[in-house]
């Protein structure tokens, strides 16, 4: 089989592909009824993301769902957005957009495949299984085709794979090597089989710092599925626009997508509250996948010392350690991660110009970039918390 037999369509809305159609491709794990590996990529996630309106006209992400087939089957699929600027996106491309727009040319609009205001890798490339392959080349070849078609500055990629990045770099895309930071479980008992593998002085640090952060006068709750209530939605929607009127200036969710999630998604989230004098304070939101749980946004209307890595990183640990998760994403950025056992890890992103001179300017780039991410990554690495001898088995 090959690229040219495969149909590449668009989709404005992901209903007109259907559920039953997209999770074949983005989560077929769930067929037998399992936890799908990448919540975000999931029919209802994304659908929700739609149907909230956080996605849409207005919004700068205008959806294009591509669509491979063959014989009539849809055989791959990919989550792609018209966009007119490059916010909500955490792989940050503003200076090659002035860049372009300083020589003369126009950089938005360009086309992105990505898991809207989500920096969490995973397969970008969705492929029916037996598949892989030619859905793959498909997708790419397609998405190439139709930035070029339409006059577009660019396609970009976000948080795919590593196995997606050196595919699509042989397929004439450029890589591009970042790094977040992740907590890895190495089956850990408890916590404190965990912090076992610190360093003393580190390990001290830490207690202290749940010491301080649970003595806040108040009590921390944790939940999920159908424990979660109207109540706790309410309380973090007003974390949540305070969060993103602070980062973004306006909270990217809208309140209908926590509605949304309340009905379809519960069972993918764990919600961490602090209530103090009878109100919430305080919450972290988490999704969870097979393997990962992924800590996504925190807010409080109250600041006491050291909640916030209390509900976002050590709780966050204590989950991953119950539901013997693999690993915890701790979202994009944060170097204080690296104190509280979260090491920098590398993510990957593709990218495509469709001036060949941009292109290699962009290039060039890329590789000196990478080399500093690779530095970078080895350095914050040796200053992790873990005893010398338990470096190397934590990477």
């Amino acid at each position: 089989m090959s690229a040219q037999e495969i149909e590449i369509r668009i989709f404005p809305k992901i209903a007109d592909i259907g559920q039953a159609e997209w999770d074949a491709c983005a989560c077929p794990e769930t067929a037998s009824g399992g936890r799908p590996n990448d919540p975000f990529t999931t029919y209802r996630f994304l659908s929700a993301m739609e149907d909230s309106g956080s996605v849409g006209p207005g919004t700068g992400w205008q959806p294009q769902y591509l669509a491979a087939s063959i014989g009539g089957q849809i055989i791959g699929v990919a989550p792609m957005y018209a966009k007119s600027h490059s916010q909500g996106e955490y792989i940050f491309d503003h200076n090659w957009a002035h860049a372009l727009e300083r020589a003369g040319g126009r950089y938005y609009p360009k086309l992105q495949i990505a898991v809207p205001h989500t920096p969490a890798t995973g397969r970008r490339f969705l492929t029916r299984p037996g598949f892989e392959d030619a859905a793959m080349a498909a997708l790419i070849q397609g998405a190439v085709q139709l930035t070029d078609n339409n006059g577009l500055s660019s396609l970009h990629i976000t948080f795919c794979t590593e196995a997606e990045a050196m595919a699509a770099e042989e397929l004439g895309l450029m890589a591009r090597k970042s790094q977040q930071f992740h907590w890895q479980n190495h089956d850990y008992a408890d916590f404190d089989d965990f912090l076992a593998t610190l360093s003393s002085r580190k390990r001290k640090n830490i207690r202290k710092e749940r010491l301080q952060a649970q003595d806040f006068g108040g009590t921390i709750e944790t939940f999920t599925g159908d424990q979660i209530e109207p109540e706790h939605w309410d309380a973090f929607w007003e974390f949540y626009q305070d969060t993103g009127a602070r980062k973004w200036g306006t909270p990217y969710l809208t309140r209908q997508f926590f509605d949304i999630a309340q009905e379809t998604l519960r069972d993918d989230i764990v919600l961490v509250l602090a209530r103090r004098n009878g109100r919430w304070i305080a919450g972290a939101l988490n999704f969870v996948g097979a393997d990962v749980l992924y800590g996504r946004y925190w807010g409080c209307n109250e600041h006491h010392p050291f909640l916030h890595f209390e509900l976002c990183y050590y709780r966050a640990i204590d989950i991953a350690i119950d539901m013997k998760l693999a690993s915890v994403e701790a979202g994009a950025q944060g170097e204080h991660k690296l104190a509280r056992g979260y090491l920098p890890t590398a993510t990957w992103s593709l990218h495509w110009m469709r001036d060949q001179g941009f292109a290699r300017a962009v290039g060039d780039y890329l590789q000196q970039e990478r080399a500093a991410v690779d530095h970078e990554i080895d350095i914050l690495t040796d200053y992790g918390p873990f005893k010398r001898v338990n470096i190397e088995e934590q990477q």
